[in-house]
């Protein structure tokens, strides 16, 4: 059955919670004074929640991280630092013939506070003109146009024509909370901060595949705010640093490291893996990325089996084409060790378990699925890059 998503501050918990009866539990999202702190899991008993037991169960799964924040709050202290004025930003949503996912998205970043961010809408290589009508209906939304298909070609067009220094990208099927923006340029007082990272909590678990989704590969960091230091963090390793579906970066990191490369993505054959190549890139050349759990989005997961599969053999393939590229391009030799201990150590034991029907397990086929794709993830590279050198030489 479906999962119902509540959003819930701890310090003001009705004495019951009415959801529809359709609903078995419900995944909780636990904030304290605004700021997320926690999930939790839920029973739902005839479409009612009772607000005692809700209580206990959202302080046991808050634990140690609630007392933290109450002190806190309690000290007036917060971790960031100080911050003499929020910088103003450009908040760039990347796009390709999703319109319906891109107005929920567009509707959310409109309730956001007004500090003179401006709005821009990327659309990548549409089939149709859907898009930009849609954004016709947002005066304060400018339409840029990027015919170079896949995400890296269409971020770097965010930050090419981005008027502020920080530039905050979010995907269309994703919704900001109104504090996500300011949430994730709090970060930025350190100048050795490049990049900020946030939450992303699931939209919706309506179906299996949403379900599954959210308990094999959640984009969720966790509650705890956390600083990667390329100072001391192995680059190759950048799986919990965050998504970029909630990321915001320094324009000039253009000159410091250069732009998202062109042959990873969604849109190319490559899939993924540019998020995570930029992130990598941040953090070898001494930087520091931040992640926020204050900078909190919401995403809609892929609601059928098939486009589950689809995007797990995509994540495969994006995160062994990285891998790839890091080790041709940039001489990473410890790529193979760290490809090998991830088949080892996680891949085979979970398909075994898989195998054998073990409580738990994740399904055979969505392993198998990430494993296809793991294993054509480096030709995946190499065709991506060749391709991309005869398209931009065609252009030119």
């Amino acid at each position: 059955m479906a999962t119902a998503i509540l959003d819930l501050e701890i310090s003001k918990l009705p004495p019951e919670i009415a959801v529809e009866e359709r609903y078995s539990k419900a995944l909780v999202l636990i904030r304290l004074h605004g700021k997320p702190i926690g999930q939790a899991t839920v029973t739902v008993v005839g479409g009612r929640i009772d607000g005692e037991e809700l209580r206990e169960i959202l302080m046991n799964a808050t634990g140690d991280n609630l007392r933290k924040n109450w002190l806190y709050d309690a000290l007036e202290w917060d971790e960031r630092g100080p911050v003499e004025a929020m910088p103003i930003a450009t908040v760039a949503v990347c796009t390709r013939d999703r319109p319906e996912d891109l107005r929920r998205c567009l509707d959310a970043l409109m309730l956001m506070p007004d500090d003179g961010q401006e709005y821009l809408v990327i659309d990548n290589c549409p089939a149709t003109e859907a898009t930009k009508e849609l954004v016709k209906n947002y005066p304060k939304v400018r339409y840029v146009r990027e015919d170079l298909a896949g995400e890296s070609a269409a971020r770097n067009a965010g930050l090419r024509e981005a008027k502020h220094e920080f530039v905050a990208f979010t995907d269309d099927d994703a919704v900001p909370d109104p504090n996500w923006l300011r949430s994730l340029l709090w970060n930025f007082s350190d100048p050795r901060v490049m990049c900020v990272t946030g939450l992303v909590m699931p939209l919706e678990l309506e179906t299996e595949a949403q379900e599954w989704f959210e308990r094999y590969s959640p984009h969720g960091r966790g509650f705890e705010r956390r600083v990667f230091d390329g100072a001391y963090w192995n680059p190759l390793i950048v799986g919990p640093v965050g998504v970029s579906a909630s990321m915001a970066l320094r324009k000039s990191l253009i000159d410091c490291i250069g732009l998202f490369d062109e042959a990873l993505g969604a849109g190319t054959p490559t899939v993924g893996g540019s998020d995570c190549e930029q992130f990598a890139r941040i953090l070898r050349s001494g930087y520091r990325i931040v992640y926020e759990p204050r900078a909190l989005s919401w995403h809609r997961h892929r609601r059928t089996w098939e486009e589950l599969q689809k995007t797990l053999q995509g994540y495969g393939i994006g995160i062994y084409a990285f891998w790839t590229q890091m080790f041709v391009i940039n001489r990473e030799f410890s790529v193979p060790l760290l490809a090998w201990g991830w088949l080892r150590y996680k891949q085979i034991p979970e398909l075994f378990a898989s195998v054998r029907k073990q409580p738990g397990c994740i399904p055979s086929d969505l392993l198998l699925a990430q494993l296809r794709g793991c294993m054509s993830g480096p030709m995946a590279y190499f065709y991506s890059r060749k391709r991309l050198q005869e398209v931009k030489g065609e252009v030119n």
